[in-house]
C-alpha cells in the first residue's frame, strides 16, 4: 500500500510539472538552413549528402532506417505519453554559415548568447574550468575546443561528421555499440538521423 501512494504521489507530482507552462519562452535569430519535415529514404539520404559522408556512412544509415520501419514503440512501464509524430519533425538544420571554427573567439556572438541563455556560458566555462567543449547548434558542431591538446594525448574529441571523415575506422567499428538500430521503435530512429548532437 505504501509503495502504490508512493507511485500515485510521484506521477501527481510529474503530472503537476508537466501542466505548467513553458517559462523559458525564447529564441535566437540564427539564419538556418532547415528541411522539411518527416523522414523518408530522400531525407536520410539528404542528410549524408549534406555532411558529404561516404557510400558506407549512408548504407549504414540507410539499414538503420529500414530496420526502424518495421519496428513498433515500446511500451515502456506504466507510463503514458502522446505517441511521437515523426513526421512532424525536422531531422536536420544547421547555421546558415559552413565553416568550422577552430575557438570560441570565433563565433557568432548570437550562437554564444544562446548557450549562455540555456545555462551553458561556454567561453566562461572554457577560461575558468579548462574543459574541452564541442559546442552543437541544431545539427552541427560549431566550434570544438582543446583538440589538439587532447590528441597530443592520445584523446581524440571531435564531432562524428570529422571523425566519420578522418577516423573511419574507428566509426565504422564501434558506431552503433551503443544505441543499436534494433534496440526498440524509438532509440531504432537514431542511427538512420544522427548528427553532430547525437552520438551512436
Amino acid at each position: 500500500m505504501e509503495v502504490e501512494e508512493s507511485v500515485s504521489e510521484e506521477k501527481r507530482s510529474i503530472q503537476s510539472m508537466l501542466d505548467k507552462p513553458y517559462k523559458h519562452g525564447w529564441s535566437s535569430i540564427i539564419q538556418s538552413e532547415t528541411f522539411p519535415k518527416g523522414l523518408d529514404e530522400d531525407v536520410v539520404r539528404a542528410i549524408s549528402a549534406k555532411k558529404n559522408e561516404p557510400e558506407w556512412m549512408l548504407d549504414f544509415r540507410l539499414r538503420a532506417y529500414r530496420k526502424w520501419l518495421t519496428m513498433e514503440e515500446p511500451k515502456w512501464s506504466d507510463n503514458s505519453y502522446t505517441p511521437i509524430r515523426y513526421n512532424e519533425i525536422s531531422y536536420y538544420s544547421e547555421p546558415k554559415f559552413k565553416e568550422k571554427k577552430q575557438s570560441l573567439d570565433e563565433v557568432d556572438p548570437e550562437l554564444l548568447r544562446t548557450f549562455e541563455k540555456l545555462g551553458i556560458p561556454l567561453n566562461e566555462q572554457k577560461r575558468l574550468t579548462n574543459v574541452a567543449v564541442d559546442a552543437v547548434f541544431d545539427s552541427v558542431s560549431i566550434a570544438t575546443t582543446f583538440r589538439a591538446d587532447l590528441l597530443k594525448a592520445g584523446v581524440i574529441f571531435c564531432s562524428i561528421s570529422e571523425a566519420i571523415k578522418e577516423y573511419p575506422e574507428l566509426v565504422k567499428k564501434h558506431m552503433g555499440s551503443v544505441v543499436r538500430s534494433s534496440c526498440d521503435g524509438v532509440g531504432g530512429i537514431h542511427p538512420a538521423g544522427i548528427d553532430d548532437h547525437a552520438h551512436g
